[in-house]
C-alpha cells in the first residue's frame, strides 16, 4: 500500500506571554498519513498551543473507525501545592522540537500497543489554576491497550518533552524539576 504524508503547520501570532520571548506563536501541528483511498492510516494528532486547550475538540479530530474504546487523560493546574495557593504555572518550551518529540512518542506508543489513534495537546505559556495543561486521547479496539498506551504517553512526555515549568505561588516563584 502506498502512503502519502501530509503535514500541516498553523501559526497564529498573538502577543507572547513571556517578556523575554517576543511573538511566541500559537503553534499547532497535525500529522496524518493517508492511503490512496483517503482513509487515515496513522491517525496521530499533535497540538501545542498558547491559548485554551479544548480537550473535547481535540478528541473529536480522531478517526474512531474500528474502535471500541477511547481513553483520555487531562492534566490541569493544581490550585494548591503543599498547602500554598498556586497562582499560575508558566511553561517554557523549545517550541521547534516540542511537536516532533510528542509525535515520536505517539508513533512509538501506537506501534507498541497497536492502538488505532492518538491525539496529544500541550499548553505553553501561562496556565492558570484548574486550566487544562495537557490532553491525551487514545482510541483502540479494546480498552486494555488504550489504558496502557495513555499511561505510557504521559510518562514519556514527562521524561522527553523539551518543556520547563515555573510555579508561581503567593510567596514567589520557582522552577520545578521535571514536569511531574
Amino acid at each position: 500500500m502506498i502512503c502519502h504524508c501530509r503535514c500541516e503547520y498553523y501559526y497564529s501570532f498573538e502577543g507572547s506571554l513571556y517578556s523575554r520571548i517576543k511573538n511566541l506563536p500559537q503553534f499547532i501541528y497535525h500529522q496524518h498519513y493517508s492511503n490512496q483511498l483517503g482513509g487515515t492510516v496513522n491517525n496521530i494528532i499533535i497540538e501545542v498551543c498558547e491559548s485554551e486547550l479544548n480537550a473535547e475538540l481535540l478528541k473529536s479530530k480522531l478517526n474512531f473507525e474500528g474502535c471500541g474504546a477511547i481513553v483520555s487523560f487531562v492534566g490541569i493546574t493544581r490550585d494548591l501545592e503543599d498547602g500554598e495557593r498556586v497562582l499560575q504555572l508558566e511553561f517554557d518550551a523549545w517550541i521547534e522540537q516540542l511537536s516532533p518529540t510528542l509525535n515520536r512518542i505517539a508513533e512509538a506508543t501506537k506501534e507498541e500497543f497497536r492502538v488505532n489513534g492518538i491525539a496529544i495537546s500541550h499548553r505553553v505559556g501561562v496556565v492558570g489554576p484548574q486550566e487544562n495543561i495537557v490532553a491525551i486521547h487514545v482510541c483502540s479496539a479494546h480498552r486494555k491497550e488504550a489504558f496502557l498506551a495513555c499511561s505510557k504517553i504521559i510518562d514519556e512526555l514527562k521524561i522527553q518533552a523539551p518543556l520547563w515549568k515555573k510555579e508561581v505561588t503567593e510567596s514567589g516563584s520557582k522552577w520545578k524539576s521535571g514536569l511531574g
